[in-house]
């Protein structure tokens, strides 16, 4: 079977991790920060917050709308056993790595800043997000193999003309408005280690995968109708940010969630899904600087805000040395130090996980859009 890179795809992971060091960034300079253990600045900016405030209700969806994306691409080319042990590798691994030995490092950072009892002690920190994938993959493979056994069915041919239009496409809504309907989390943002957190990241894991299975209509919907995808989620978060003072009503907070996403594939789509030099090494750089990118920001704010700047230049001058110090580690150490790599999502030099890997976000030609 001839394959097709998704250069798109690729390029939305890089973003949204990207995006998402922005906001944990932009979090050390608002009032509660140090509720939710990250090194507070006493210089706060609420007009920093304001976009997050629209960034905070898709960054973490997409992301899992994107791994059941990849998850679809992992299995065209291989049986149950080797996606299993392939996805033990690439996530289950750097979880419980990271989870004894970078996740405490940070919270290190915070106890010295903040001149407390040094503490060690195991956590999820941000690496929850892997817990959960990992869980979702075990899940929902039965699912998953049934379907793809179903290449050819009309059940394969329905969801290929339910993805077609925009109706059909943001009728998944009424999964996503069921789930804030009956856990009702307050807020809709907080994701780490909730219930709310992992049943949303289910569902856009499960729709992701079924996104890719529907194959070209899906990429043709996103692609035609971006701009009005794009329009209901300005108009929706402008509702939310005006009349809701930022916290709407689930169902609304869901619909605006997912236009913004949406919107967000057709953009990559039409612009993105193209090859580049760059494309490929920030694509294999994210995923370990998505592990270590705790430990740098705090260290970054531990050395920056003893100087009381104007919130603002101190942003900027974190969020610089908080990308550089990343890639500096990711290529001076991960890379280069072969034992290292596995820790941190990359290729493990056995030839079981040699084999295929470069497809992992391919697609056959008659997919591609």
């Amino acid at each position: 079977m001839k394959t097709t890179r998704r250069y798109d795809i690729d390029w939305l992971r890089v973003i949204a991790i990207g995006l998402l060091l922005i906001y944990h960034i932009a979090i050390i300079f608002q009032p509660w920060a140090m509720f939710i253990a990250f090194i507070r600045s006493d210089e706060l900016s609420e007009g920093l917050w304001k976009p997050m405030t629209m960034l905070n209700v898709w960054r973490i969806p997409i992301l899992f709308y994107v791994s059941g994306m990849g998850l679809y691409f992992a299995m065209q080319k291989r049986n149950w056993w080797q996606l299993l042990a392939e996805r033990t590798q690439r996530i289950l691994v750097p979880f419980v790595f990271g989870m004894i030995a970078i996740t405490p490092l940070h919270i290190f950072v915070f106890q010295k800043y903040y001149k407390m009892a040094l503490d060690y002690y195991p956590h999820f920190g941000h690496l929850w997000f892997l817990g959960n994938i990992f869980c979702y993959v075990v899940l929902l493979l039965p699912v998953f193999l049934w379907l793809k056994k179903r290449q050819d069915s009309s059940l394969k041919k329905w969801f290929e003309k339910l993805f077609k239009t925009p109706l059909g496409l943001l009728s998944i809504n009424l999964f996503f408005i069921a789930e804030v309907s009956i856990l009702r989390p307050k807020p809709f943002a907080m994701y780490a280690e909730t219930w709310h957190g992992f049943f949303l990241g289910l569902l856009a894991f499960f729709f992701g995968f079924l996104n890719m299975y529907a194959g070209k209509s899906f990429w043709k919907n996103v692609r035609k109708w971006r701009f009005l995808y794009a329009g209901i989620a300005a108009v929706l978060f402008t509702m939310r940010f005006v009349v809701y003072a930022t916290e709407a009503p689930g169902y609304l907070t869901v619909i605006e969630s997912n236009c913004w996403i949406f919107a967000v594939f057709g953009f990559c789509n039409r612009y993105l899904n193209k090859p580049s030099k760059t494309l490929s090494y920030l694509s294999n750089a994210a995923y370990p600087v998505y592990i270590i990118h705790m430990i740098v920001l705090y260290l970054a704010a531990y050395v920056v805000l003893p100087y009381h700047l104007p919130a603002m230049v101190a942003f900027v001058i974190i969020t610089v040395l908080t990308f550089v110090g990343c890639f500096l580690i990711y290529e001076l150490i991960i890379r280069r130090i072969p034992f290292l790599r596995p820790f941190f999502g990359l290729r493990w030099n056995f030839p079981l996980f040699q084999k295929k890997n470069k497809n992992a976000l391919s697609i056959t030609k008659e997919e591609a859009s």
